[in-house]
Formats: structure tokens, sequence, C-alpha cells
């Protein structure tokens, strides 16, 4: 799948806010209700593919009236534990264990999905879901590399079903907010550090470690996926496959989206990304996530984010400033205050089970999402390649650089591709 455009001017997300409305107009039969069909206050068919240590909190996002009718993992095991536990302790007798996820997009019983595997899988197994007419809620991080995001999007218009990125949502907009969304605001002198909290050593790969068998009862093609089939270490499998570019991007992959999401939706950030990328940390390990220092991203209006590790090499140079509401209005004009005024407050954009009845976008929406994924997607290329770098958010490329390029759109293992 090819890139296109996709700039985010205001013009141009009300646009594509229209048209993802036009798409979410295509109410299923399960929830309109009516002879034979599942209505909204009864029980929907719900999978869960990862039924690792996330699955359970992932699959509670699809709300409260979804009874389970497959559990899958590549490690069967571990999905038909899954599968016995639940109907055990929640009734849910007709739950079954896979592992190939593409036999549960089959099933025409199962309505919604949770998609709880390492994050490798996250943006192919969204859009199949999206594509067999399913709904979704997926763990975060939503994509592996940026050209994975966009895909995602793309499918969630496409296909006119409701995404959500776990419990992300619920947000409701306020005046800093309504400043971003209008376009009004040119110019933006302003300096925001997000420090910590990124769990960047406890998420380091193995560069040393011992090969083991395959576990009987894990398929380790299918765990991998459309990554590189590397020889088998535990260190790669479960939680602690965050510290590998093959599946994650660290820590900074694996928390950054709860830190992002609701700063991006405040200060407008989830309608663009930066153009200005500069990292500070070591050189890194081609395979192995390692330690970063800090990053700044700089965006078009002036606009400054910066993530910070404190784990590593000088501090930021800088301090935040001009983020206030009233240091927002005073860079805008007395006319633009007054046009600000006139127009309507920020659309309130609601969670997953609310959104599947009125077939609406989410507040994590996959469009959403992949703008607060490009912000950390970025990061981590620029460290990888050691240097600064330029960003257009219209093409969704980066400027003038083959190398980091490869690493925003990257290559699958066959026979898997976007």
């Amino acid at each position: 799948m090819k890139n296109s455009k996709h700039g985010m001017t205001r013009r141009r997300f009300l646009q594509g806010s229209a048209a993802g409305a036009a798409a979410f107009s295509i109410v299923p039969r399960n929830v309109l209700g009516g002879s034979g069909q599942t209505a909204p206050s009864d029980s929907l068919g719900g999978a869960l593919i990862g039924s690792g240590g996330r699955g359970p909190g992932t699959f509670g996002c699809l709300g409260p009236n979804v009874e389970c009718l497959a559990c899958c993992d590549a490690d069967l095991n571990r999905a038909e534990s899954k599968a016995k536990g639940w109907a055990a302790q929640k009734g849910w007798k007709r739950c079954e264990a896979y592992q190939d996820f593409r036999l549960v997009l089959e099933r025409k019983d199962i309505d919604v999905v949770a998609v709880a595997t390492h994050p490798g899988w996250h943006a192919l197994i969204s859009i199949a879901a999206m594509e067999a007419g399913k709904d979704v809620v997926c763990e975060k991080p939503m994509c592996r590399f940026i050209a994975e995001g966009r895909a995602v999007a793309d499918a969630e218009k496409r296909f006119g079903r409701v995404f959500q990125i776990e419990r992300k949502g619920g947000y409701n907009p306020n005046k800093t907010r309504k400043i971003f969304e209008s376009g009004l605001l040119k110019n933006c002198d302003s300096v925001l550090v997000k420090k910590g909290g990124f769990k960047v050593k406890q998420w380091s790969g193995m560069v040393k470690h011992e090969v083991t068998g395959v576990p009987e009862n894990l398929d380790w093609d299918m765990y991998c996926g459309p990554a590189p089939v590397r020889p088998y270490q535990r260190h790669r499998f479960g939680g602690t496959h965050r510290g590998y570019w093959d599946y994650e991007g660290g820590g900074l992959s694996d928390m950054a989206h709860h830190h992002l999401h609701g700063l991006t939706y405040q200060y407008g950030r989830d309608l663009t990304a930066p153009v200005e990328i500069t990292p500070h940390a070591p050189i890194g390990h081609p395979e192995c996530c390692g330690i970063w220092g800090w990053c700044e991203m700089k965006y078009a209006d002036g606009f400054t984010l910066v993530l910070e590790s404190d784990e590593w090499g000088e501090p930021y140079h800088q301090k935040p400033r001009n983020l206030g509401e009233g240091d927002l209005l005073n860079m805008l004009s007395e006319e633009d205050q007054k046009k600000l005024d006139e127009m309507p407050d920020p659309e309130r954009l609601p969670y997953f089970d609310e959104a599947i009845r009125k077939r609406c976008p989410t507040a994590s929406n996959a469009e959403r999402s992949q703008r607060v994924a490009t912000i950390y997607h970025l990061a981590n290329v620029a460290f990888r390649c050691g240097r600064p770098l330029k960003f257009d958010p219209d093409t969704e490329q980066i400027v003038g650089d083959d190398e980091a390029n490869r690493l925003v759109n990257q290559p699958m293992r066959a026979p898997w591709r976007l």
C-alpha cells in the first residue's frame, strides 16, 4: 500500500471528519437489532487475539456486554488456558481456543475484536478484522512503524468500522483545544517537556542471550509474523518483546501513547506531526532497543514538544513556557479572539461501547492515534539513525533521507504485507 498525501489543515481535517462520519453511517445488523439479530442491550460476540498479560484488560475495553467466543494466541496452551479460565469464571461456555487469527476472523458470530498481540501484529490484524466487518480495540502502540499506522487509519475509513486504542478517549474539549483546532494560532513559541515515565531501561533488549529450542506449544513462525524469524530466545517472547525492534520500540513505544494521547488532544497535535526532530542518544543496536536521553520535536507553527527519559546524558536545555490558556489567547489578535468565540466548541468523541452503538469515531480513532504514534516513532527513527531529521506531515515521509525512510515504511516478511 503506497502512501498518499494526507495533509491535515483545519479544512482538510473537517472534510476528513465528514467523510469519516459518512463511512461510519454503515450500520451492521447486530447494532440495529431486529428479527434474529442482537440488540445493543444484549451481548455481542467478541474475540481476544493475543492472550498474554495485557489480553484481559484489552478485551475489557470492548465494553460490558461482550461475550468472548474466541481466544487466540501463537502459544496454544495460553489460548486454551484463557478460554477455559473465562468459561469457568464468567460462564462463557462457547469460548474456543485458536492459534491462527485468520480462523477467528472468519467467524460470522464475532462482532468485535480485541488485539493484544505484540505490536508487530497490531496493524495487520486490525486491518484484517475491519475488512472482515469487525470493530476493533487495539492495545497500544497502534503500530510498529509510521506507514503501518497510515494503513490502519485508511482501513478504518474504507471499511466504515469503529477503532479504538486501548481505553484512550473521553477527554472533554476545553478552550486550549479550541484555540489550536481553530487554525487561528499561526505562531506558537511554546515548549512542552514530558519528562520520565518511559521505562527505558526496563524494556531494553538483551544483546547477549541463550538460544534454546522453541516450546512445543508455541508456533514461533506465527508469533514472529511479518518480522524476521530469529532463533528463539525466551526474552523475545512475552512482555520483554518490547526490547526488540522486530516487535516494538522499547519503553518509548510501550509508554508514550499513555502520556501523549491526552496531551496531543489538548494542544491540537493530533491534527498534524512534527517537522523537525532532534535526538540526544548514544549509538543504538540494530536489533535491540536501548537507552536514550531526549528528543526535541518541533512543529510547523513553532510549538516544541520534548520527550525526556532522564536516564542518559545531559538534560534538555530549554525550560517549558507559554502554554497556559491566557498565554495562548495573548498570541491572538483581538479580531481573532472574536472569531474564536464565534466558533463552535470542539466535538466530544465517545468511548468504544458508545461509538459502536452510534456508529461514530471514538476519541482515539485511528486517524488521531496515527498522529500520536508518529511522534514516538519519529523519535525512535532519529535515535536509530543518530541524527536530526526533517519530516513532511502531508506525505508522512522524512525529507531527503532514504535510510531514515526505510524505518518509516519497513519491509515485512512474506507472505505478510500491508
